[in-house]
């Protein structure tokens, strides 16, 4: 899989989560292409933990988020840790680069938050399935349950032929409780 950083690198997200009283169950498969979903989202912190664990576990995923985070200052940071931007107003055909990515590159790993925002809604956006499913690449859910402080790495799953069955047992894996803002889930 994608690689980042060194073994200092290394110990130092994983000391800073130690401190910080988060651990990581699981682990992420060794395989060279995948699509990682990141659920709950409700807060900023989500961010900063999932940095955090991608430092610690050494990988470099890609991600997409919205142009605005893109801009100077930040947009710099932003690109290097693996950033893609998209404008929310003009998303059109994202799914259908993300996925000629995926067969371009010979290594990527993609993360998203499949609500795409920290506000609740009523059900998840479904552009990470089309992705794995295009890209015949699997799905790894890992949620961040806060109250816990664990970041639990899942089993791989692979997108199936049915959106709404897929989205509805992935979804079975993540609760509420977990989130920062059990409100907003």
């Amino acid at each position: 899989m994608p690689a980042r950083g060194n073994g200092l690198s290394r110990l130092a997200a994983r000391v800073a989560l130690r401190v910080s009283g988060w651990r990581i169950d699981g682990a992420l498969p060794n395989l060279q292409k995948f699509v990682v979903i990141i659920a709950p989202h409700t807060s900023n912190w989500d961010f900063l933990v999932a940095v955090t664990v991608m430092f610690a576990l050494g990988v470099r995923p890609a991600f997409l988020g919205k142009d605005t985070l893109f801009r100077w200052p930040f947009g710099v940071v932003m690109r290097w840790l693996g950033g893609l931007p998209v404008d929310r107003f003009a998303p059109h055909q994202v799914v259908d680069q993300v996925i000629a990515r995926f067969h371009e590159s010979e290594q990527l790993v993609l993360a998203l938050a499949p609500e795409g925002t920290r506000r609740k809604l009523p059900a998840w956006r479904t552009g990470f399935h089309f992705v794995a499913r295009g890209a015949s690449v699997p799905i790894v859910p890992v949620a961040l349950d806060y109250p816990r402080r664990t970041i639990r790495i899942l089993a791989p799953r692979e997108a199936g032929a049915d959106v709404q069955d897929d989205l509805d047992a992935l979804g079975r894996l993540f609760t509420a409780e977990m989130a920062r803002h059990p409100e907003k889930y």
